[in-house]
Parts: C-alpha cells; structure tokens; sequence
C-alpha cells in the first residue's frame, strides 16, 4: 500500500478494526457452538437430567437431535474448511 493511499483510506481503518472483531468472534462462537466436546458433553448431561427424572425422555429426545444436528454441521463446516471452501 503506497503512502498516498495509506492516507486517504486512514479513516476506514476503525471500520476495519471492527470488522475484523466481528469475524473474529463470530470464528470463536461458531468453535464453540460446533465443539464435538463441547456437544458430547451437553449429550451427557441431557442423559442425567434424564436419569434424574428433570426432563422427560421426549424433551431428551427433541435436545439429543439438535446436538446431532449440530454436531452434523460442525463436521461439514470442516470438510468445507479443509477442502479449501472457506
């Protein structure tokens, strides 16, 4: 970037700032969201809340496939990802 145009796009440079925030913690959202762990984990206390009897096996079940959707589309994202697609 010459020094001419360094100083006529100065002013944008907050806005990219916080673009770049964004994007940074939209990425570590969506790491978290998509954690096979973190999903594992949440699949087990969904079985102790069960066991528990402080929900029911069909409320069990409607959490069980949203965590396998998740999970799901945390392994696409990552073949995307690893295939060069984003």
């Amino acid at each position: 970037m010459g020094l001419f145009t360094g100083l006529v796009t100065l002013p944008l440079a907050p806005v990219r700032g916080v673009m770049w925030l964004a994007e940074t913690l939209t990425e570590q959202a969506e790491a978290q969201l998509y954690d096979p762990g973190r999903i594992a984990a949440e699949m087990q206390q969904v079985a102790d809340e069960v066991a528990a009897g402080e929900i029911t096996d069909e409320e069990a079940a409607e959490r069980e496939e949203d965590l396998i959707r998740r999970l799901n589309e945390g392994r696409a994202r990552e073949r995307e990802r690893l295939q060069g697609g984003g």
